[in-house]
């Protein structure tokens, strides 16, 4: 067999598991109370590691948690995880993050990400549409430590703060940018 042949035998693969893990997990959905349990871990082991985070979330009018994502690819790819959105002290939620690439990849790994909505806008934008993709409508800034070391609660202008934390794997940089969000049900 060529290298060609393998290369694209291989892309095939990864993306056939893609679409099998992605419709296992849908079957499998987490239920409410393994979803609620893993967010509420999920922000506390962020808000030890990112005071700024913490900070943020006193103003946040709601809070998107991703506890764990993950993703795999060889040159074809994709993520997945499942969370909550979180509106005062209720879950106002449940959602899917999904995410498909192609590309220069190779690997596999898992991290979480919370997105922190500031404002009306970035709120009502999630609840009104069908699938909220990032980079797409309300501006969404993902914070590394540069910038939490720069941020205070009285710089916050835009409409929504993301923060990836805990990642693992063999897989170089993570991105939400591309990653879809929609609503779900959840046993």
């Amino acid at each position: 067999m060529t290298k060609t042949r393998r290369s694209i035998l291989a892309a095939s693969l990864a993306v056939a598991a893609m679409f099998s893990f992605g419709s296992i997990s849908s079957a499998n959905a987490a239920t409410k109370d393994d979803l609620d349990r893993d967010s509420q871990h999920a922000l506390e082991t962020l808000y030890k590691s990112n005071p700024a985070a913490e900070a943020i979330s006193k103003k946040a009018k709601a809070i998107l948690v991703f506890p764990s994502i993950i993703k795999a690819g060889l040159v074809f790819g994709g993520a997945y995880g499942e969370g909550e959105l979180v509106q005062g002290m209720k879950v106002d939620g449940y959602y899917n993050s999904v995410t498909a690439s192609w590309g220069l990849q190779a690997g596999a790994q898992s991290y979480g990400y919370v997105v922190f909505l500031m404002n009306a806008k970035a709120l009502d934008y999630i609840h009104k549409t069908q699938g909220w993709e990032i980079g797409v409508g309300p501006t969404v800034v993902v914070v590394d430590e540069g910038v939490a070391r720069n941020i205070s609660t009285s710089t916050l202008k835009d409409d929504a703060y993301a923060f990836i934390f805990d990642q693992q794997g063999l897989m170089a940089g993570v991105s939400i940018e591309g990653s879809k969000i929609s609503r779900i049900k959840t046993k």
